[in-house]
């Protein structure tokens, strides 16, 4: 079995130890401070020396039969009983605490806002980080949440304690969570002012020593995965810090382009997509108006077809719009999209296009009334249609 030293103090990255086990390329110590995956906390990295060599910690993971930690190196591991030195990455470490902290701390603003809303599933293995809750949070509910938490990190000192009591002592502490955790059970608890606990979990994970290090936890986004659960994306510590950082230089550099500060960034863009809007509605006339105009430009033939060529496939709808009774309109624009119009009952626009893409390549199809699809031969897709039109007429 390995000692797990980051039980004792997360913080505490360096350590001695010796090799308890080797399998390939993994070792199995009898202490160790890094952190093996679980409970949706990513697994820690780092570095080991030994007299004489050293490789790189790439994963560690923890063997729940036998309570070995397994470290997986990328390098030839030491022999069974060689002395050791670990360093676990901290960077990667306070990262991973910083999130795990965050996860703890949030999903207690939640409970206090709504006990209904109660977790069903982390994940803290990237920088988005995962909470699913139960009891549907509204995004007036999320929002609380956060500003509760932001409210409680700036104005009170909250330090980390982490008890080991026996299953028989849990009912003496306000647990946020039942836990399926039996015999010797190792808490994660959150105090503030007086000794008051501000959180309660029954946790293996590591933390920050002060709740104030893992701040600031932002909420990305909440979105409906299932049935009365719902997912909070947040962020927290520095990668959380960061990612707001980078947000406002990108939203500050957008909104000078737009020559607003940064704070009417998004009146300035509900503007602009308000005259966007106004813009293709205009467009949209225009078109139809043009089409119009193409339309009594060009005469239908002796069968009643009426043919036209266009430059811009936007057209396409607005000439074979409102075909009068007893017409059949064929339009062709640039990149060989095409269309048919029928107001002829025996001729069924949807066939007449698919009988003339079969000579001339493409697909496509529609109703009766209209069709629209590409051709790949464009020269000769005016031909096709009059022979399948003269066929249909023959018919």
């Amino acid at each position: 079995m390995t000692r797990p030293l980051y039980h004792q103090d997360s913080a505490a990255l360096s350590f001695t130890a010796s090799v308890q086990a080797v399998s390939a390329s993994e070792v199995a110590l009898d202490a160790t401070a890094f952190y093996p995956a679980g409970g949706g906390q990513s697994a820690d990295h780092g570095l080991l020396r030994w007299d004489g060599g050293e490789a790189g910690v790439v994963d560690t993971r923890k063997d729940k039969a036998t309570g070995l930690i397994w470290h997986k190196l990328d390098g030839t591991p030491p022999a069974v009983g060689t002395p050791i030195t670990g360093e676990v990455d901290a960077a990667r470490r306070w990262r991973h605490m910083a999130r795990h902290s965050g996860e703890h701390l949030l999903a207690q603003c939640f409970v206090r806002i709504n006990p209904a809303f109660a977790v069903d599933a982390v994940n803290m293995t990237h920088p988005e980080c995962t909470l699913d809750l139960r009891g549907d949070p509204t995004e007036t509910d999320v929002r609380a949440a956060e500003t509760l938490l932001r409210e409680t990190l700036a104005r009170q000192t909250l330090t980390l304690d982490t008890p080991t009591v026996s299953e028989a002592e849990l009912a003496d502490y306000p647990l946020r969570r039942e836990t399926k955790v039996r015999g010797q059970v190792r808490l994660v608890i959150f105090r503030g002012e007086n000794d008051q606990s501000f959180d309660v979990s029954a946790c293996g994970g590591t933390h920050v020593p002060q709740a104030s290090l893992a701040a600031p936890v932002v909420i990305l986004r909440a979105e409906r995965i299932r049935g009365g659960v719902t997912r909070v994306v947040f962020m927290a510590g520095e990668e959380a810090g960061e990612y707001l950082g980078g947000i406002y230089r990108d939203s500050r550099a957008l909104a000078q382009t737009f020559s607003v500060p940064p704070d009417r960034l998004t009146e300035r863009v509900e503007a602009l997509r308000a005259d966007l809007a106004d813009s293709k509605a205009e467009a949209t006339q225009l078109r139809e108006k043009l089409g119009r105009v193409l339309v009594e430009a060009t005469p239908p033939d002796i069968q009643g077809l009426r043919w036209l060529e266009l430059d811009d496939p936007a057209l396409l709808l607005p000439v074979l719009s409102g075909v009068p009774t007893g017409e059949v309109r064929v339009a062709l624009s640039e990149g060989g999209r095409c269309g048919i119009a029928s107001a002829r009952p025996e001729v069924h626009a949807g066939e007449l296009l698919r009988a003339a893409l079969a000579v001339t390549g493409g697909k496509g199809g529609g109703r009766p009334e209209l069709a629209q699809g590409s051709t790949l031969e464009p020269g000769g897709f005016l031909a096709a249609v009059r022979a399948a039109l003269t066929s249909t007429q023959t018919c």
